[in-house]
This record gives C-alpha cells, structure tokens and sequence, in this order.
C-alpha cells in the first residue's frame, strides 16, 4: 500500500536504507517528509530544502512533517513543492501532554490550508510572460512613440521628432528606429501616438 514515511533523526543514508527496504520488499509508493523532531520544532532547524535533495535523490514525492509553531513553515514548504503536510492539530494548545504546544488550533488549521492553497496557486507554470491581469496596467505604465512637436505632413521623421511617453497603447519603443527615415503621410500634433498607416 501506499506510504508516508517521515525522516525525522535520520540523515541521507539512513533514508536512503529505508527506501531500498520498501523496495525489496514489492512496495515503491512511498512519499518522504522532511522531518525536525522536536515538539515544538526552531523553524531555523526546519531545512526544507531537504525536500528537494530527497526528491532528486529517490524520484519520489515529498512533504514537511511539522512541528514550528504557527502555519509559516508549512506555507513555505508547500510554496516549495510538498505534496505531503502533516501537522499535529489539538482542540487546546494549553492541554497537556508533549504534542498540544506543537499542534494548530482549529482556526489556525483553517488558516493553514488556505494558505497552502494560495502559496499552491502562486507557483504558476513556470512560464516567464505577462499575466492577463496585467493588461490594463500595461497599457497605462508603458510607453510608447509620440510626436515630439507637431510635425507638417511629408516630414522625413528624425531622432528628435519621436519622443517616448506614456500610454503604451501605441507603438513601442523598440520601434523607434523602424520609424527614423520615414514620411509623414499627413500632419500629426505634439503628443499624439504615432500610428504606421500615418508612414510611408
């Protein structure tokens, strides 16, 4: 069957025996948690970068078994790439016994999970481009080729005729030397984007 298999104590080769054991034994379901046991845990000790050296090293799923006090730990573990997080949850954090000081409340569970949502949903594809919320700011922050003064119909454009300005609905500024060298078909006032059918 499926397992989850924390690595608390252990260091890489010892992991590394657990896993080959699985594996004699028919079973390679395993998902590995990155683990500090100590209840409650110093997130300076957490090494959730141990995840990816597991997960490179046996090609298998990893996650954070936790036990920082608070929701941060486990957040950035996922923002990280767990697919795995376990954490202790108590009614009372004040009852006693050694878990509840390490334990999340049912709010702070609540809290937990959407934030793991939202640090899940942050990640994106990897693919460097514009989000398409980003339109309309785009269209307002960039910039784009303007008439520096007003320019006479027939006028070969210059350097000094094109300026650079906001908004960025225009032509971009990587343009600019496409329209060096080229006439004006008609007239066009300081300020006004240039538009290619304005060109010959």
């Amino acid at each position: 069957k499926p397992m989850i298999m924390s690595t608390g104590m252990s260091d890489l080769a010892e992991v590394e025996t657990a896993v080959t054991t699985l594996g004699e034994a028919g079973n390679r379901q395993v998902a590995l948690l990155q683990c500090v046991s100590n209840y409650p845990a110093d997130p300076a000790n957490a090494n959730l970068r141990a995840m990816d050296t597991m997960e490179r090293k046996f090609s298998v799923p990893v996650g954070y078994s936790d036990h920082t006090p608070g929701i941060a730990v486990a957040v950035a573990a996922a923002a990280l790439g767990a697919t795995v997080i376990e954490k202790h949850f108590t009614l009372d954090c004040s009852l006693p016994g050694p878990d509840h000081g390490a334990s999340l409340e049912p709010h702070e569970l609540e809290a937990m999970v959407k934030g793991i949502r939202t640090a899940q949903m942050a990640l994106g594809t990897g693919e460097k481009r514009p989000a398409d919320s980003e339109k309309g700011t785009a269209d307002v922050a960039r910039k784009s080729l303007v008439a520096a003064k007003d320019i006479p119909a027939g006028t070969v454009l210059t350097e000094d005729l094109i300026a650079i300005k906001r908004p960025g609905t225009g032509l971009p500024p990587a343009m600019r030397t496409d329209l060096v060298g080229k006439s004006m078909r008609a007239p066009i006032t300081a300020g006004v984007l240039f538009k290619l059918e304005m060109l010959s």
